[in-house]
């Protein structure tokens, strides 16, 4: 096997999430002893303005939410977390992934609903945790928080990405040198942010699979952000007839003007379509690609495809 130029980091997608309910302690825990580089939070907020670790700025798919508080829904039947005081948000219990209106898994075959109950985390404590891990391993895991959609929670009356800059300053992560990255959809608030906290912070641009990209929206991007998180199906579009790869130049065009790339999201049980083999895949995107960075579910996997390339 060839070996990939240079070796990507591993950003564990909601710690080791093919394993573990996202977003638990146990979940971080386990990516980080698989050998995550960075483990992921996506922060949203609490009526109190509580950092919390959510993926979702609702409750319903990863909790019991409708039957702890029957009649908190707002008219879309979601229970939103601005809409709960974080003492009210601990109280629930929180477990894998589920369609509210089925009760059906996400991703079958992962960590069991009924397996056990986790609770929801705060920004918080979860930083209080690497660093200990860190600090008791001798490693240097890093974070990458993501602020999720933050104009939204302005219109609620929190600016979700003041709250989160003050958190990380109260942590050190402001300072040249911190082992983190902060990714947004928003650009308009990623441009606020660099202007607020200067070059310290390395910015990640999100991309999702209906962005339409090309150099000049990526040359816009290096007005204030280090790289971009696309998702895979911007770089990967399919499969060819023939049994190849139907590719585009993203990441050509993005590391021609300096712009690191870290796709998202590599998991074993959600491949993309046509491609049934993960290390083909990563072999894809790590060896031949080049990608800087990639977000898994599955930390152990790349871990062990990048140990034997």
């Amino acid at each position: 096997m060839n070996a990939p130029a240079k070796t990507p980091l591993i950003i564990a997608h909601r710690g080791a999430s093919g394993y573990l309910p996202e977003h638990s302690l146990a979940a971080k825990a386990l990516a980080y002893g698989l050998g995550a580089d960075y483990l992921e939070q996506d922060v949203v907020a609490s009526r109190d303005g509580a950092l919390l670790v959510l993926h979702d700025v609702w409750l319903d798919d990863v909790s019991n939410v409708a039957e702890r508080f029957t009649g908190r829904s707002r008219e879309d039947g979601r229970h939103y977390c601005i809409d709960f005081d974080l003492d009210e948000i601990q109280t629930l219990q929180f477990g894998e992934r589920v369609d509210p209106a089925t009760g059906q898994e996400k991703f079958p075959g992962r960590f069991a609903r009924k397996a056990g109950g986790f609770k929801v985390v705060t920004f918080d404590e979860e930083i209080r945790f690497i660093q200990g891990l860190n600090a008791s391993t001798g490693r240097n895991v890093g974070i990458y928080p993501e602020i999720k959609v933050p104009q939204w929670h302005v219109e609620q009356g929190i600016d979700l990405a003041a709250l989160l800059i003050d958190a990380l300053d109260a942590h050190g992560y402001l300072q040249q040198a911190s082992r983190i990255y902060l990714q947004c959809f928003d650009a308009e608030t990623l441009g606020r942010v660099r202007q607020q906290v200067g070059t310290a912070l390395p910015i990640i641009q999100l991309l999702n699979s209906s962005t339409k990209v090309d150099i000049k929206l990526l040359r816009d991007i290096t007005g204030y952000a280090n790289g971009i998180g696309p998702s895979m199906k911007l770089i990967m579009h399919g499969m060819q007839p023939d049994g190849s790869f139907d590719l585009s130049d993203l990441v050509s065009q993005a590391h021609s003007i300096g712009l690191e790339v870290h796709p998202y999201t590599f998991r074993v049980d959600q491949m993309p379509e046509g491609c049934h083999d993960f290390d083909a895949l990563l072999r894809l995107f790590i060896t031949d690609l080049g990608v800087d960075g990639l977000f898994t579910d599955f930390t152990d996997l790349v871990a062990q495809f990048i140990r034997d390339a």
